[in-house]
């Protein structure tokens, strides 16, 4: 039966049209002038500031610049290492963590499951944190930016409520035959929950990508900089690395400015890559606990 639709509805679905089209504008704008910019050359841009609907007096000047930066190259590395080494780390202690809060009846389940959650509402501050990895003679040392964040309690409790999702007749059956713990959750709930496992990978891979605070405080050495750092200092003072980069300064003068829109976009591309292969655990995942806390 066909569904007569009311001129107060067709406006509805045209307003919500229109506005979902202004809002899609808005969001992908600023990523595509970064991107318009970086294949732009600095004297047009600063000649003509403003909308850019094309690359003025397009170049590839300035990624070849960045690229012949001998700190970004390094820094692009650093990061991949960082994200290669923590993914895996990351995904088995939640998984390990969201296990034990999910299964009821353990030995003082309760009392640690509260100092679990503490270690996430309350926190030793930047000086403590400084003079353990201190103690631990990790200073200037890259493992410094993978142990410190090898497991967040919050992707934990989400991990949690998807085990907590699951039929408890398959993990008490498993028991029956013959199965232990670590044998039930790789082998059982880890393919079940993969989608929750699936989103948890594509947060914890940004977080280390964006990660730069941690590294400022830690690394000294410019060497083992994550990329983030590299950029930031290229946002900051473009003009001074670019210098110290070596190279003709009539062509540091000629991309002083789209250096800096090249670096965002070398930057930001790869996480925007990622996302559609592991778009179809995305909605699954990230609707885990809205029905069931």
């Amino acid at each position: 039966m066909k569904i007569k639709h009311t001129f107060g509805d067709r406006l509805f679905d045209v307003t919500n049209i229109v506005f979902m089209v202004i809002l899609m504008v808005l969001t992908l704008y600023p990523m595509y002038y970064v991107i318009a910019a970086s294949f732009s050359s600095s004297t047009s841009l600063l000649q003509n500031p403003g909308f850019i609907l094309f690359p003025r007096e397009f170049t590839l000047g300035a990624y070849e610049m960045a690229f012949r930066h001998p700190l970004l190259l390094g820094g692009f590395r650093n990061s991949i290492f960082i994200i290669v080494v923590s993914l895996p780390i990351n995904i088995i202690m939640t998984l390990l963590c969201g296990y034990f809060m999910a299964c009821r009846g353990m030995l003082l389940r309760k009392p640690i499951l509260i100092f679990i959650l503490f270690t996430m509402w309350f926190n030793a501050g930047m000086i403590p944190v400084f003079l353990n990895i201190q103690s631990l003679g990790l200073l200037n040392n890259i493992w410094s930016l993978i142990l410190p964040s090898a497991m967040s309690v919050f992707f934990a409790i989400i991990c949690k409520t998807a085990i907590e999702a699951l039929p408890s007749s398959l993990i008490e059956s498993a028991y029956v035959d013959g199965a232990n713990d670590v044998r039930i959750i790789f082998v059982i709930v880890a393919p079940l929950i993969m989608p929750t496992l699936a989103v948890l990978l594509l947060f914890y891979g940004v977080q280390h990508w964006n990660a730069w605070f941690w590294a400022t405080i830690f690394i000294r050495d410019n060497q083992l900089l994550p990329v983030q750092n590299l950029l930031r200092a290229v946002l900051i003072e473009a003009n001074q690395l670019l210098l110290q980069a070596g190279g003709d300064d009539d062509r540091t003068f000629l991309y002083a400015e789209t250096i800096k829109y090249a670096a965002i976009a070398l930057t930001t591309v790869p996480v925007l890559f990622i996302y559609p292969f592991l778009q179809r655990y995305f909605v699954k995942g990230v609707m885990i606990g809205a029905i069931k806390g």
